[in-house]
């Protein structure tokens, strides 16, 4: 986990994120359809749990641009070089949930091979924390779902008094439109950061991954 400071009098973004960050603290969330149609196809056909598969795609689309990555550790504002979800593992004994992380590897198959272990481990721990040896990764963003909810909009908002500008990430129960499978999916973000453009170019890479999963589930 690669940490990189920011040169504010340099970043394009340096008066902006000076704007959102102190003069106006700002952050905005939408909420889109995704077609999730040939991801759960292939994932069906692979045998893979789609929920795995829902955290690695989005997280790599996140770690492709800077913005996204955004941090202050020690009172320096940097970047890291990824993004590890961070997200909840439901208990179905007494309808809880506990907080597990899994870290980002670039090929899915070993993204995959950690989340299963990390099931097998710790899945059946219950408190907030799963793995409460540990606490999350400085790099830990939040992204999760609602499985049981077609929402048609959701946001999350931090009360915490702490510079935190990780998108956060919330997928909804799939729905099916004219023969396809849709699932809601929310961003929050923070507008020191990032931009509707940002998002924008997200949603672009991640609609083409969910249209060919075949090249990247592998």
């Amino acid at each position: 986990m690669l940490f990189t400071p920011i040169d504010l009098q340099n970043w394009p973004r340096g008066q902006m994120f000076y704007y959102f960050s102190t003069m106006a603290p700002t952050g905005y969330s939408m909420t889109v359809n995704v077609d999730v149609t040939e991801l759960r196809w292939a994932a069906k056909e692979a045998g893979i749990k789609f929920f795995p598969a829902y955290l690695w795609l989005v997280t790599k689309n996140l770690n492709e641009q800077m913005e996204f990555k955004v941090a202050e550790r020690d009172g320096v504002l940097g970047y890291y070089d990824t993004l590890t979800p961070l997200y909840a593992s439901f208990h179905e004994d007494d309808h809880t949930f506990s907080l597990m992380w899994t870290e980002y590897r670039e090929r899915f198959s070993d993204f995959y091979r950690l989340y299963l272990a990390n099931q097998k481990q710790f899945g059946a721990a219950h408190g907030v924390l799963c793995q409460s040896q540990t606490p999350p990764p400085a790099n830990a963003y939040t992204v999760s779902c609602i499985p049981w909810v077609q929402f048609q909009h959701f946001a999350v908002h931090s009360y915490e008094n702490k510079p935190y500008y990780f998108p956060s990430v919330e997928a909804g129960k799939f729905f099916e439109r004219d023969g396809r499978i849709l699932m809601p999916l929310s961003l929050t973000c923070h507008h020191a950061t990032t931009d509707g453009w940002h998002v924008s170019r997200f949603l672009e890479v991640l609609n083409a991954d969910l249209s060919h999963p075949e090249r990247i589930l592998g």
